[in-house]
Parts: structure tokens; sequence; C-alpha cells
């Protein structure tokens, strides 16, 4: 026993006793949501189907039997969705943000070399992801409303010899679609590198091939195309991305984020962390919906509600604000009268019409989103209305019907071209 006296100043002095924190008086969520719910059509999330809502009401035991039951026909109806054959699909608890920081931190750390292109709010971010890995980042960047010149990628990447190399098929901060994809994978195999695709808006919404297109990893969220809930997102890594995972000889900073600890509780039924499992059981319900409906129907009916919502806006004397040929179908783009802000159009279609629509990272638009169930046919005439209406009350002119009238012919156009 140590009798050494201990000196005044290392005896620490007693805390003045506070009062207690007072329990807090609150509304409850009746008190704060509208009486009216919103109609989501905005760059995400979007409405989910009551299949999922009532999945996501449930709670079952994270391992066991019954979750490696979900867990396994999740895995095997996100390779349908992914166009892949690949074993190795997994969920991520986390947004589509956590997914594609999943893709970059497995992939990526001090000293590997990344070429981003970057063309939006979405593809700088996977560049700065990398960069706070300790990534060798170069970024190639695209003017905005346009896609990147392949012969000038083609010249960066033989310049900069990058390991991995990531593009967003969806641009959704300035709704451009890279359209190039298949093109871009095979310039950067000439050099080896391995491609990270962010398939957020697109995946189930656009055609996109993992495999044919041999991309090495694709990711995506729950919130948008799949029509699930926010906060479980999935990822796909090709045979390729995942040796260079299990070979990686620095540990991965990001310990929720490993894949080859999520692996445990994708492919092995064990544990890795307490996952979240209403989500898994609603993305589960989102992916079947997807199934049953087939991806070849999917996709011919976000196309036909995408070319009505654009026809309607043309109408209305709107332009929209991507170029035709690159622009994206799953979010929408619209430029704003001189005079009107995208916050004054959001606030006031969402407080008087009960329609969400979203602004752009200080762009001078707002984007209407055409993913899930956003794109029936009641959804738009009901957004177009009020979008009419909101510029019309804030002062600019429109010509609404003429909006519903062009959102009507295209609509049916596109149901007599589905039917031949």
């Amino acid at each position: 026993m140590n009798d050494t006296p201990l000196h005044p100043d290392s005896i620490a002095t007693p805390s003045v006793q506070a009062a207690p924190v007072p329990c807090p008086v609150v509304e409850s969520l009746d008190g704060i949501l509208p009486d009216e719910p919103l109609l989501m059509m905005g760059a995400g999330p979007v409405p989910i189907p009551a299949a999922v809502a009532q999945a996501n009401s449930v709670v079952i035991n994270h391992l066991g039997d019954t979750m490696a039951r979900v867990i396994h026909q999740v895995k095997e109806m996100a390779r349908y969705v992914f166009q892949t054959r690949s074993n190795w699909v997994l969920g991520v608890a986390g947004p589509g943000s956590a997914a594609m920081e999943m893709a970059v931190s497995n992939l990526a750390w001090p000293g590997t070399r990344v070429l981003s292109i970057a063309n939006g709010f979405f593809s700088s971010r996977m560049a700065e992801m990398a960069r706070r890995v300790g990534a060798d980042v170069t970024t190639f960047d695209v003017p905005d409303r346009e896609i990147a010149s392949l012969e000038a990628l083609a010249q960066a990447i033989e310049r900069t010899r990058p390991e991995v190399v990531t593009v967003v098929h969806g641009e959704t901060s300035n709704t451009v679609w890279n359209r190039q994809i298949r093109e871009i994978v095979q310039v950067a195999k000439s050099v080896g590198a391995l491609v990270v695709v962010d398939a957020v808006c697109t995946l189930s919404t656009m055609p996109l091939d993992m495999d044919a297109w041999g991309i090495d990893v694709v990711i995506t969220g729950g919130q948008k195309g799949l029509s699930s809930i926010p906060g479980v997102s999935l990822i796909a890594f090709s045979d390729a991305a995942w040796e260079r995972v299990r070979t990686r000889t620095v540990p991965n900073t990001h310990w929720c984020l490993d894949a080859t600890l999520a692996e445990n509780f994708w492919h092995k039924a064990g544990y890795h962390y307490t996952a979240p499992v209403s989500g898994v059981l609603a993305l589960h319900e989102a992916l079947r919906l997807v199934c049953v409906e087939t991806l070849e129907k999917r996709f011919a009916r976000h196309q036909r509600c995408s070319l009505a919502l654009q026809s309607a806006v043309s109408a209305l004397g709107l332009a929209l604000y991507t170029p035709e040929d690159c622009r994206l179908n799953s979010v929408v783009g619209i430029r704003l009268p001189q005079g009107l802000t995208p916050h004054d159009v959001c606030d006031r279609i969402s407080q008087q019409y009960q329609v969400e629509i979203s602004g752009s990272f200080g762009l001078p638009i707002v984007r209407i989103g055409q993913m899930g169930e956003q794109c029936r046919e009641h959804n738009l005439f009901r957004t177009v209305h009020a979008l009419g209406r909101t510029i019309r009350d804030l002062g600019a002119k429109v010509d609404l019907p003429a909006g519903v009238a062009a959102l009507e012919e295209s609509l049916l156009a596109g149901a007599r071209e589905t039917r031949r």
C-alpha cells in the first residue's frame, strides 16, 4: 500500500452542485407534421409503397435463421437489380453516402492513385472522401451541364495512371446523366484501374449493367429509385475489387465500413454490429417489388413519366436546365424565371400545395424527382399543377393549361408506344 500523502494540488476540487436538467415538455409528431402528408417529389427521399412501410414497422433479431433468410434474398434480388453475378453484395447501415465511403475507404488508402471525374456536387464528394483516407487524388473537372470528353479523359488516365477511377452515373446536383459509363470503364481498364460508379439515383430507374459494362463497384441508396427508406444502402464489388479489399495491407480507418468485417454479417450470418433490421426488411420488400415489376418494365415506366414531365415543363414556358444529350431522366432540373429563388418556390409549393420539390446547392434551379413511386401519373398531374400555380402565385407567367395538356398528351403517346 502506498502511504505517500497526496499533494494538495493533485486533489480534485468537488464541482459545484448543478441543478438537475428539467424534463422537457414537447409536442407529439401529430403537432409537428402537416395535416395532409406531403407528396415527396424532390431529389429524394421518395414516397414508399405500403408493403415497404409495413416491413419497416417490424423488428426481429438481427442474427439467427430468420434474418439469414432475409439477407440471402436481399442479396439475390440485389444481384438482379445490379445485373451482376458477383458474390460480393453487401448492405450498408447508412445513406448512399455511407455506401460511397465504404467503396472509397476499402479500395483506397494513403498513396493510392485516384482519379475522380468531377462534374457536380456528388462526384466531387467522392474525391473528397478519397483525400480524407490519404489517397493521391486527381480530379478530372467537367464544366457544369456537360459530360466528360473521352479523348481528354483518356489522356488524363494515361498521364496519372490511377488505381481507382470514380464517376457518378446520374449527377443529381445539376441533373447531368453521365451516359458514357461503359466507355469510361474501357478507358480506365486500359491502365488496370478499378472503376467505382455512384448509381444512387439511377439504379432501377435507368439501365445499368454492372457485369456487361465491366464496373468494379456500384453503390446505391435505398431512398431513391428503389423506393425504400433512407438509411439502408447497397454496394456490390466485382471479384477484382474484392481481391483488392481482401489483400490490402493497410487497415481500413473506418471500422463500421470495413467490408471484410461487414462480410461476417452479410455472408456468414455472424456479428458485425446490430444491423438496422427494420430497414433491411423494408429494403427486402422494395427489391421484391422491383423484381415483380421487372427491370424492363420499370425502365420503360421511368422514361415515359420523365419525358412527359419534361414536355409539361417546356409547355409551361419554363426551361430545362440540362441539354437533352446528357439530361438525367431520374431527376429533372428546371430553370426559374428571373426574380424567383429556389427557396421561394420550394417553400410556396410545400406550404400551399403540399408538394415537396428540391433546390440544388446554389444553382438557380428547382429539381423534380422521377424515381420509383414518384413515377405515377397522378403524382405528375398534381406536381405539374402545383408547380405552375406556384410560379404564377409568385408573379411570373406560365401557361398552366398548356403544361397539363402536354403532360397528358405525352403520357398517352408513351402508353401507345409501350403497347406496341
